[in-house]
């Protein structure tokens, strides 16, 4: 009897860092999208990163599992919506990664169209290859997959990460993810052996509160207060870091408001508090939402300067929220 696919995988997590020195790294452009594993067995599954199955949420991907021709596969990859200039656009991913229902998925589907990026391979045919070094997993990863109408599994390019990052700002890209030659895929760690090379300055953030609006945003609200871990102690409190007062639509405002409303609570989820001038107006809500935002840089008592709301992330749990270099 064949074993049943490992549906307890976690994917493997880079850390944020600095150009690696020397050789021995693989890079990769790094996708602003919802991470995904897909599992494929007798049909297809596709889970996010935090353990949700959101396989009648993309639709486009299920012919994935004829284009692998009845062999068993673990992949690990990232759903992103793609622009007319090739660059992924997380705002425009926004309008599906949240609807669950399929018939709504399918319809979306035929004006969104989304595309699979495949970058691991973790699981072929009866075999685990998490222990396979790097090099030898994206090698198996490309016999596996070819282009399709919504997957491919794009090329890696091994040194040169200077000259590659610096090709990534002039086009507009978030940036490249640096992966050690040589190493193992380790489930749920964030390891060292991937790096995250960020170009736009973005950040995870929980959300803890808002604060009321004003004028034509009197019935909605004015900035989300948001927070995050410290990455040296990632299950410690979670920190004040700022108000979020820009990037919304009147739908997205709607939309939050209605999530916000029902984990509202008395207890102010930041340890230390925001200061008295934004708490005594603060309403606190408990820290489940997490949300990315695009901003200018950290100011020295850890806030946000001028940051700017892209979207949720349904993929992303509040404890793996740290503060991001920069």
């Amino acid at each position: 009897m064949t074993d049943p696919l490992p549906y307890d995988l976690r994917p493997m997590k880079a850390i944020s860092g600095t150009m690696p020195d020397g050789g021995g790294w693989a890079y990769e452009i790094k996708w602003d999208g919802m991470r995904v594993l897909t599992f494929v067995d007798d049909g297809i599954r596709l889970f996010s990163a935090n353990g949700i199955d959101v396989t009648h949420r993309f639709p486009e991907l299920h012919g994935l599992a004829d284009e692998l021709g009845g062999q068993r596969a673990v992949l690990d990859g990232e759903v992103v919506a793609l622009g007319a200039d090739g660059r992924s656009d997380f705002g425009q991913l926004q309008r599906r990664m949240h609807i669950a229902d399929p018939a709504e998925a399918r319809r979306r589907a035929s004006t969104v169209p989304l595309t699979y990026m495949a970058f691991d391979l973790l699981h072929l045919g009866d075999h685990p290859t998490l222990d396979l070094v790097y090099e030898q997993r994206r090698a198996l990863l490309h016999e596996l997959v070819d282009q399709g109408p919504s997957w491919q599994a794009p090329r890696h390019l091994v040194g040169e990460g200077p000259t590659l990052l610096e090709a990534a700002a002039e086009r507009g890209l978030e940036g490249l993810v640096a992966k050690r030659v040589g190493s193992r895929y380790e489930p749920g760690r964030r390891s060292p052996a991937w790096r995250k090379l960020k170009v736009r300055r973005q950040q995870e953030v929980v959300v803890g509160g808002w604060t009321d609006g004003t004028g034509t945003r009197s019935s909605r609200f004015g900035a989300l207060l948001v927070g995050v871990h410290r990455p040296d102690d990632p299950d410690g409190p979670l920190e004040f870091a700022g108000g979020v007062g820009t990037g919304f639509t009147d739908e997205t405002l709607d939309q939050l408001l209605a999530s916000l409303t029902p984990l509202a609570t008395d207890e102010c989820p930041f340890d230390p508090s925001p200061p008295r001038t934004i708490a005594r107006a603060a309403h606190w809500v408990a820290p489940e939402l997490v949300a990315q935002v695009a901003f200018g840089e950290w100011t020295v008592d850890g806030h946000l300067r001028h940051p700017s709301y892209l979207g949720l992330r349904y993929d992303k749990a509040p404890s793996d929220v740290v503060r991001e270099p920069g």
